[in-house]
């Protein structure tokens, strides 16, 4: 059974590798310049694409435990974990605060 982190690499390279075709077929799809029957074609070729190499499927992950709530987007870490080395002093820049 695949966890979190391997579905997610999963889907990662599966948008790597129907990225372009993707947006290709959308281009076409949403032209109202062509035939009726081009932009049916394409999308029903869209369709038969996996679901899982859309890239609204991609979720941020924590690099270190993997979890996908409360990323902190510079850093890549989950609160929690960006708290913890936070308070080790392993993190560049970060201190934490004291009034």
């Amino acid at each position: 059974m695949k966890n979190g982190k391997q579905i997610d690499q999963l889907r990662r390279n599966l948008l790597k590798n129907t990225e372009e075709k993707r947006s290709l077929l959308k281009a076409i799809s949403k032209d109202s310049h062509l035939p009726w029957r081009d932009r049916q074609e394409a999308i029903i070729r869209l369709a038969r694409l996996p679901r899982n190499g859309s890239k609204t499927r991609i979720r941020n992950r924590c690099i270190l435990t993997g979890r996908t709530r409360s990323i902190q987007q510079p850093f890549k870490l989950s609160r929690i974990s960006f708290r913890q080395l936070a308070a080790r002093g392993l993190l560049p820049g970060v201190y934490k605060a004291s009034w």
